[in-house]
């Protein structure tokens, strides 16, 4: 720990509670935003798997320990923090490996303001960094009987490798045969109550009794396997994602007419009549939200199931030849025990030091948070990263300051 740190660490201590050691068992990272020093620790419970986050408000000379969202990282042996966009902090894990070793802590994003508002309480929130764009998840509605889930069978079916449903969670037991994470995540009600209310749910709804919803966990999950996640939800569920950190992609399915979309509710001969007009209800307002502004990016018509089919294939570039492949996470190893980082113009200086037969050795990397998308409560991700050498730009007046592991 160098002697600057030193003294800062022994400036806030003279501000520290009784029973809280600051410098001792473990690894701190203070970071001053404004009024308020946020302090990343680790290591000091032997007890402890994830980090500790403690804020110092310099205003009132007193110590707050927040809500924390979010999915946590795992200890490691030690990390770097540098802030990022005055609104979160970038988090390098030591000797992680190369899915892991990238974390963002956001302590003022839109995301970690309205929970503020909503809890009354001081709030930060972690998302793990991944590199590369994903392809943006689908979100597919449209009223009963106007033919979205045939269209969803024909994607599934002619794209196996590209799409992916996420599994729901619900509150209901499960039934005979049903495996848990396979066909729901089945959850105690005041977990997954919890759970909403901490914004870690796309949509949710109180179904007969029992709750069901989307998390934006298991959205990502199918995006982290390298696939499309694709989400059959209705108007108000659309609502909930496009009001989320997640980037989607939303299409209506419109029926011909409504008197179409009633011809075929009852050729289906599966509901009765009350079920019929409660359904023709439901798809009368459905019909009626399509045309709010920034809620559906396209709107398709099924008047012919082909050729909507095909329309729906080219917004989603699927009558291309070659269909990009995702490709995430970091490609240039753990990041050694001694590392330093600095960040200027959104781009972050990575200095591994290294020591090899003896000598030592210095190799420079370049992480890229210019184009940063989502985050908390999921991913985030646009990461780039480039080894200096290869940096077209070059430094672009990035130097890199010492600052050490601890």
């Amino acid at each position: 720990m160098g002697e600057a740190q030193e003294s800062f660490l022994d400036d806030l201590e003279r501000e520290i509670p009784v029973g809280f050691d600051l410098k001792s068992g473990g690894f701190q990272t203070p970071i001053v935003l404004g009024q308020k020093i946020y302090v990343v620790s680790g290591g000091t419970n032997g007890a402890a798997v994830s980090f500790d986050v403690q804020i110092f408000d310099k205003s009132t000379r007193k110590w707050l320990t927040p809500t924390v969202l979010g999915t946590q990282p795992t200890l490691p042996t030690g990390h770097s923090a540098v802030l990022l966009n005055k609104d979160r902090l970038l988090i390098l894990k030591r000797d992680s490996t190369p899915d892991d070793c990238i974390w963002f802590l956001e302590v003022d994003t839109p995301f970690v303001r309205e929970q503020k508002k909503l809890l009354g309480c001081e709030v930060v929130a972690w998302s793990k960094g991944v590199k590369g764009d994903a392809p943006k998840p689908v979100v597919i509605c449209g009223p009963s009987g106007v033919g979205k889930g045939t269209l969803i069978s024909k994607l599934m079916k002619d794209f196996p490798s590209t799409f992916g449903f996420s599994v729901s969670h619900t509150t209901r037991s499960p039934r005979e045969n049903e495996k848990d994470g396979v066909h729901y995540h089945f959850s105690e009600r005041s977990i997954m109550e919890k759970d909403i209310r901490d914004g870690k749910f796309l949509e949710s709804a109180n179904v007969h009794g029992n709750l069901y919803g989307t998390s934006i966990e298991a959205v990502e999950t199918v995006t982290d396997s390298g696939k499309r996640c694709i989400l059959d939800i209705d108007v108000q569920g659309t609502r909930s994602v496009k009001a989320s950190s997640l980037e989607v992609v939303s299409i209506f399915i419109c029926p011909p007419s409504f008197e179409e979309l009633e011809k075929r509710l009852r050729a289906r001969g599966t509901e009765t009549e009350e079920q019929i007009q409660k359904r023709l209800r439901n798809a009368r307002a459905e019909l009626e939200q399509r045309e709010t502004p920034g809620l559906f990016d396209h709107l398709l018509v099924n008047d012919d199931l082909e050729a909507c089919y095909m329309n729906l294939k080219k917004i989603l570039n699927l009558d291309r030849q070659n269909i990009d492949k995702y490709q995430q996470f970091i490609e240039n190893g753990e990041l050694p025990v001694g590392h330093s980082v600095s960040e200027t113009a959104h781009k972050v200086l990575i200095n591994c030091q290294t020591t090899e037969l003896g000598k030592a050795s210095s190799n420079l990397f370049v992480l890229d948070v210019s184009s940063l998308k989502g985050g908390a409560p999921g991913r985030t991700r646009g990461l780039k990263v480039y080894a200096i050498e290869n940096f077209a730009d070059g430094l672009n007046g990035v130097k890199p300051v010492q600052t050490p592991i601890y």
